[in-house]
């Protein structure tokens, strides 16, 4: 059964991930300083995932009560926060049912989707004023762990996702603001995860893919529907290694990172034009399962991510335009295995949204002020 945690690429993040402090981490650490609030949803008792920010502060995300169901939720800019329950989440205990919250717009519009009582996924858009619409692609299977599982809205109130058929499969879609949802696979695709942050304006689509072998690719598809595959220059050719697309920026640029023949962790950047920059954060590993990776990117480009340092610790960072790197973490962050901090979102005036594994593997939220 997928639940919210599964909802990005599966090398990426979320929410369960090896962490510990090193010295060079810690000397990177004093470039920058900056406002970190931390937050906890009302009624969070096993996590809050805060999953995407609007310029104007409000974030969406979701969180898992004391009986493990989950709940969406949006956080204004003052910290008050409103639940969302989309009609016919499941509520039993511990069975990866509720609601999860992923893509905002700018004018409060909110796409997710929810699990039912059998354990099938639905999708969901939530107006501003609270109505519910909720809807299925075609083709989405209704055993559990199958359905429709939306993750990003655009500001015309386009939307992509992917949906699991009933043998398994797992397939792109889009949706338009009028409700034709047409499905797509890249080629060479037998697994499809259109289910990144990423939508552009202008309807564009990242999208990470498994081909036949379990490797890893990107593609970009354009809002005429033509798909362009990639791979990030070193990403690896084995069993999960390869490319891994995350969010897609408003001028169509890709964040996302790539694992290389040895299982390290390696950030990109691929601009509109094709063009694919890698780049490691100081600090990060070079062990298997360490290294860096970028999640999200803002028009004017500014980047944020995680490294991943030779202890297995996570910590945030922000690069610049021009390749400039600042670090951070919110002060509770944990500094033991399974801790530490995971950015997410990055808005269009540098505003960061993420998690934070704190020192009892307890997740909770955190805003970045520049």
């Amino acid at each position: 059964m997928r639940s919210g945690s599964m909802l990005r690429w599966s090398l990426s993040i979320l929410f369960f991930f090896v962490c510990f402090v090193s010295t060079g981490w810690q000397q990177a650490q004093a470039q920058t300083t900056s406002r970190i609030i931390e937050f906890d949803a009302p009624g969070a008792a096993q996590g809050t995932i805060p999953e995407q920010n609007t310029l104007s502060g409000v974030i969406a995300g979701f969180f898992v009560d004391v009986n493990g169901v989950a709940h969406g939720f949006v956080r204004s800019p003052r910290g008050e926060f409103t639940t969302l329950d989309a009609p016919g989440a499941g509520t039993a205990p511990d069975s990866g049912q509720g609601t999860f919250a992923f893509g905002i717009t700018d004018a409060g519009t909110v796409v997710g989707f929810y699990n039912d009582t059998n354990g099938v996924g639905h999708g969901y858009v939530r107006a501003p004023d609270g109505k519910f619409t909720t809807f299925d692609a075609p083709g989405a299977g209704t055993s559990p762990g199958e359905g429709t599982f939306p993750a990003a809205i655009n500001p015309t109130g386009a939307i992509s996702g992917d949906y699991v058929d009933a043998g398994g499969i797992s397939h792109g879609f889009v949706r338009s603001p009028d409700g034709t949802i047409i499905s797509f696979d890249p080629s060479g695709s037998v697994f499809t995860i259109a289910n990144t942050l990423g939508i552009d304006p202008a309807g564009a689509i990242s999208v990470p893919y498994f081909d036949a072998n379990n490797v890893n690719h990107g593609a970009v598809r354009a809002p005429d529907g033509t798909i362009t595959n990639y791979d990030a220059p070193g990403a690896g050719t084995n069993s999960g290694q390869g490319t891994g697309p995350q969010a897609i920026s408003p001028n169509g640029t890709v964040a996302g990172l790539f694992v290389d023949a040895d299982n390290v962790f390696h950030a990109f950047l691929r601009l509109p034009n094709g063009t694919v920059i890698t780049f490691d954060a100081p600090g990060a590993g070079t062990g298997a399962g360490q290294g860096t990776q970028a999640l999200a990117t803002n028009l004017p480009g500014i980047t944020v991510g995680q490294l991943i340092d030779a202890n297995g610790a996570n910590h945030g960072f922000l690069r610049t335009p021009g390749g400039k790197l600042f670090f951070f973490d919110p002060p509770d962050a944990g500094t033991g295995p399974g801790q530490g901090t995971i950015p997410l979102s990055i808005n269009l005036t540098g505003v960061v949204t993420g998690l934070y594994i704190d020192g009892n593997d307890g997740a909770h939220g955190f805003v970045r002020f520049p």
